[in-house]
């Protein structure tokens, strides 16, 4: 392997390498089939020292955000692999305040170096709360950007005390992720976008799931919208999602939910139906989605505030109990629109809400 020149605070650096740059000594290490031989000559590489214990072992790396931990392969690992002894070097690459604005800004910073170092990321996405190899995930939100390679990928991701470039071989995660799409609802959580890049030639999608019952839309309807400011201002993007409601007679625009740092939502239900009495107000009560929609059209909205914000649980009852009152007699009469599935040059797919795409 060639050393660079750039060597880190173990090596005597007084200068701490960009996240731009290693982001590009990770995608360039030759971790040899994951073995631990592989991974020791990276570690070498790196200018990094071998430390922890042969359960949970680490990178000891001298970055101030702390070192980076190996994910040997377990129980829920070995399934999904082919010879690898390890899925995952995890570099912490900064520490923001917990908050979910600070998280969210933090992560935002790094992808722009990482972009700057590599290029445009080829999948984003979301988590949700069940991560590669059933991982916890953090509680204001679980954004993610891979920059898809062979025979390793490179994913920055939300970690537990903030952002994190992770190294993993391309296979076992995508192989993990493929098996989770067994129809049982809540069986994959989040969303996951792919764009044109040639980087994803070969990329599989797995199956998703239908919620059966109210209830189920209520939960995941209140993970995606309690999470949505903080996870599209990390990611950088905007999502605009409308949904329609079936009733007896056809399927009308019933909601439009537009998110960037702020997340606003219309309702166009019908003038029969008491929305003040199920917690929409008017411009007048929400003057920041003047911004977003005209000041009579929708007339009733909602301005549910930016990463941290959101009462997820509160607003997927709203919305629940709107669609109801409105006709839509069954959770697969309320349909995602399929514009949602369009986000700055990603094709979306929204798993975690088990609602059919029209």
């Amino acid at each position: 392997m060639r050393h660079d020149g750039r060597m880190n605070a173990q090596r005597g650096s007084t200068e701490e390498e960009s996240i731009g740059e290693l982001a590009r000594r990770l995608v360039a290490a030759d971790t040899d089939g994951w073995t631990p031989e592989g991974l020791r000559a990276v570690a070498d590489e790196l200018g990094w020292a071998w430390g922890g214990t042969s359960d949970t072992p680490v990178l000891i790396t001298g970055r101030s955000s702390g070192d980076a931990r190996l994910r040997p392969v377990g129980d829920y690992e070995k399934r999904y692999v082919a010879g690898e002894s390890y899925v995952e070097i995890a570099v912490p690459v900064s520490a923001p305040a917990p908050d979910a604005a600070a998280q969210a800004a933090a992560f935002l910073a790094a992808k722009e170096e990482v972009t700057a170092a590599l290029g445009e990321p080829s999948i984003m996405g979301s988590h949700g709360d069940m991560g590669p190899f059933y991982d916890g995930q953090p509680h204001w939100g679980a954004p993610f950007l891979r920059w898809r390679g062979r025979p390793d990928t490179l994913e920055l991701r939300a970690g537990r005390s903030g952002p994190e470039l992770v190294l993993q071989p391309t296979d076992p995660a995508e192989d993990w992720f493929w098996r989770q799409g067994v129809g049982e609802e809540h069986s994959i959580s989040g969303f996951f976008g792919s764009n044109r890049d040639q980087a994803n030639v070969g990329l599989g999608f797995p199956g998703g799931w239908t919620a059966r019952s109210w209830e189920t839309v209520t939960r995941s309807l209140g993970d995606f919208l309690g999470a949505l400011p903080a996870e599209t201002t990390a990611l950088g993007v905007r999502i605009g999602m409308p949904f329609y409601g079936r009733n007896a007679d056809s399927a009308p625009l019933l909601f439009d939910v537009a998110c960037g740092d702020r997340l606003t939502i219309g309702c166009f239900a019908p003038d029969d139906v008491d929305l003040a009495a199920l917690g929409w107000g008017t411009v007048t009560e929400h003057p920041h989605t003047a911004s977003v929609f005209s000041d009579d059209d929708p007339v009733w909205r909602v301005d549910a505030g930016g990463p941290g914000e959101p009462k997820g649980r509160a607003l997927a009852e709203m919305l629940v109990a709107t669609a109801r009152a409105a006709g839509v007699s069954e959770p697969t009469g309320l349909i995602v629109g399929g514009e949602a599935g369009y986000v700055d040059g990603y094709h979306v797919t929204y798993y975690g809400l088990g609602l059919p795409t029209g």
